[in-house]
C-alpha cells in the first residue's frame, strides 16, 4: 500500500512538473491550442513532423482576429506575434526588453562556439558587435569581390558539366557548393574545392549545423526541461566542434595570430583584436549588462573563433537556400527569366563580359527578382526574442514575464493579403524603385529588423546575386520531371527554412554561349 501512494505521489509530481507553466496564457486571456504534458504545443516539431516555420505560420492563421497568439514549446510560453506595430515594439522600439535571441537556453554556460554574435546576449552582444560592425563596410565588401568573382567561375564550370549530361541538377546543392567555397575564401582564405568534392569536410559542417538529428534533439529537450541538471552538454556536437576549432586554430597560427593582407574574415577579426577595446556604443544598448563588465572584455582566439564560426554558418545555408529557390521560380516564369538574362547581358557588355562589383550594383531587375524571393521564401522563416524584465504589451494590462519568448512569423507575414496584393504570385515588380514606398518595413523582414538586424545582411545580398548572375549568364533554368512546384520544408533544419529533398532542375546552356 505505501508502495502504491508513493508511486502516485511520484507520478502526480512529474505531471505537475510537467505541466507547471500550462495555466499562463490562460491566465491572461490569450488564445491557444491546448497543451500536452511536457511537450506543450510543440509535439509535431519535437519529432520533426513539421518544422518550426510552418507550425508558427499554421498558428498565426488559426486565430485571424488576433493581434497575438499564445504557444507552448514544452514549457517555454511562446507569444506568435500578428500585428506589424508590435513587431516593431518588441524588435526596435522597445529593444531593451528584448534584446536576446535566446535560440538556445544557455543557463549562465554556453558552450564556446555558442559565444558568438548571433547567439550571444548583454554586454558580450554588444562588445562583439562593435568589433564586428566594420567588417561589414562597403570598402571591405568591395575588397572582398575579387575572391567571390574567383568562386562564379567555378560555378559556371560545375553547371556546364552537369548541363552536359542532360539530366536534372539539384540546384539547392549546386548552391549550397558554390557558397561554401565563397564562404572559404572570404572568411577563411582557404580553397575549399567545395565545387569539385561533394564530401568536402566544410560541406559537410555546414549541412550537419543546421539539420537536426535525435541527439540534437534530445539534448535541446533536455536543455529546456532541465536547463541547471544538463547545462554541461552541448547543443553542437563534437563533429561540430572539433573541425571548426581546429581549422581555426591552425588558420591563425599560420598566420601568426597577424593580419595576412588577404582581407578575409579572419583578417578583419586579428585587425579588430590588433585595435584593443574601445567602447563606442549606440545609445539604444546602452542598458544592456547582463554578462561580464564591458571593461573586461577582450577579443580572445575562443571568441574569434565562435565568430568565425557564425559567419560560416549564417551564410552557407540562407544565401543557398534563397538562392536556388529563385531559380525554382524563374524557372516557372520564363518571362521574369529571360528580362533578368537582358539585363545580365547589357550590363556585362559593359563591362567586357567580367562580372565585378559596379557591374551586379547596376543589375536592378535581378536584385527586383531576389528581394521577392526573400518575400515568398524567407531563409529565415520566424524570428524569436526572449523577455529580459516585465514587459507591459501595448495598449493592454497584460505583463510578460522575464523568460517569455516572442515570435515574429516572418513567413506569415510575407504571405499575408492585408499587406500584399496576390501574396502567393512571385511578382519581381513589386520591389521596383517607384514600389518601395508601398511595402510596409514591419512585415518584410527577411533579414530580421532593429539593433539585432543581420549584420551580414549586404555581403549575403551580394554572394547571391553574383552567383545568380553567373549562372544565368550562361544557362536558362527549366522544371524538370521530378520538379515539385511547391516542395515541403525539411522538419530536421531548424532555424532556416530548406527544400525537403532538394530542388531539381534543368540546366540549359544559351544559345550565345554555343
Amino acid at each position: 500500500m505505501v508502495l502504491i501512494i508513493a508511486v502516485a505521489v511520484l507520478l502526480i509530481l512529474v505531471y505537475c512538473y510537467g505541466t507547471r507553466t500550462f495555466s499562463y496564457w490562460s491566465k491572461r486571456g490569450i488564445k491557444h491550442d491546448p497543451p500536452i504534458p511536457y511537450l506543450g504545443t510543440a509535439k509535431r516539431q519535437l519529432f520533426f513532423q513539421t518544422s518550426h516555420s510552418e507550425i508558427f505560420d499554421e498558428m498565426y492563421w488559426k486565430y485571424p482576429q488576433e493581434r497575438y497568439v499564445g504557444y507552448y514549446y514544452t514549457n517555454t510560453p511562446l507569444l506568435i506575434l500578428r500585428d506589424p506595430e508590435l513587431v516593431k515594439r518588441f524588435l526596435a522600439t522597445d529593444f531593451n526588453y528584448f534584446y536576446s535571441r535566446s535560440f538556445f537556453p544557455l543557463h549562465g554556460v554556453p558552450e564556446p562556439l555558442m559565444n558568438n554574435l548571433f547567439a550571444c546576449d548583454g554586454n558580450l552582444w554588444r562588445f562583439l558587435r562593435q568589433k564586428m560592425t566594420h567588417a561589414f563596410s562597403s570598402a571591405k565588401l568591395k575588397a572582398m569581390y575579387p575572391l567571390i568573382i574567383s568562386r562564379t567561375e567555378k560555378l559556371q564550370q560545375l553547371a556546364a558539366e552537369a548541363a552536359s549530361r542532360g539530366t536534372e541538377v539539384d540546384v539547392l546543392d549546386l548552391m549550397a557548393r558554390y557558397n561554401t567555397d565563397f564562404i572559404g575564401a572570404c572568411g577563411f582564405g582557404l580553397d575549399t574545392e567545395a565545387l569539385n568534392d561533394e564530401n568536402s569536410m566544410f560541406k559537410r559542417v555546414g549541412h550537419r549545423i543546421f539539420h537536426t538529428t535525435k541527439r540534437d534533439a534530445i539534448v535541446m529537450f533536455c536543455k529546456i526541461m532541465m536547463p541547471s541538471v544538463f547545462k554541461s552538454l552541448h547543443y553542437f556536437s563534437e563533429f561540430i566542434e572539433k573541425n571548426m576549432f581546429e581549422l581555426i586554430k591552425n588558420i591563425m597560427a599560420q598566420r601568426e595570430y597577424k593580419p595576412s593582407g588577404r582581407n578575409d574574415f579572419i583578417d578583419l577579426l586579428l585587425e579588430a583584436k590588433a585595435k584593443g577595446n574601445t567602447a563606442e556604443y549606440s545609445s539604444i544598448e546602452t542598458n544592456l549588462s547582463e554578462g561580464p563588465c564591458l571593461a573586461e572584455l577582450e577579443l580572445t582566439e575562443e571568441l574569434m573563433a565562435a565568430q568565425v564560426f557564425v559567419f560560416f554558418s549564417a551564410g552557407f545555408e540562407t544565401s543557398s537556400n534563397s538562392s536556388s529557390y529563385m531559380l525554382h521560380e524563374l524557372a516557372h516564369h520564363p518571362e521574369y527569366q529571360k528580362k533578368c538574362q537582358k539585363e545580365i547581358d547589357e550590363v556585362l557588355s559593359r563591362y567586357g563580359n567580367k562580372l565585378c562589383y559596379d557591374a551586379i550594383k547596376e543589375m536592378k531587375y535581378l536584385a527586383m527578382c531576389y528581394s521577392e524571393t526573400l518575400r515568398v521564401f524567407p531563409p529565415g522563416g520566424f524570428l524569436m526574442r526572449k523577455c529580459q524584465k516585465p514587459y507591459i504589451i501595448p495598449g493592454t494590462d497584460i505583463t510578460l514575464d522575464p523568460e517569455v519568448k516572442v515570435v515574429v512569423p516572418v513567413k506569415s507575414f510575407h504571405k499575408d493579403p492585408l499587406y500584399w496584393e496576390d501574396p502567393e504570385e512571385f511578382r519581381p515588380d513589386r520591389f521596383h524603385p517607384d514600389n518601395m514606398a508601398k511595402i510596409n518595413k514591419n512585415i518584410y523582414l527577411p533579414f530580421g529588423d532593429g539593433p539585432r538586424k543581420c549584420i551580414g545582411e549586404r555581403l549575403g545580398i551580394m554572394q547571391s546575386l553574383a552567383g545568380l548572375a553567373a549562372l544565368l549568364s550562361q544557362f536558362s533554368v527549366a522544371p524538370g520531371k521530378n520538379t515539385v512546384r511547391h516542395p515541403p520544408l525539411d522538419p530536421s533544419v531548424f532555424l532556416v527554412q530548406s527544400a525537403l529533398g532538394g530542388i531539381p532542375l534543368i540546366l540549359v546552356p544559351r544559345k550565345k554561349n554555343l
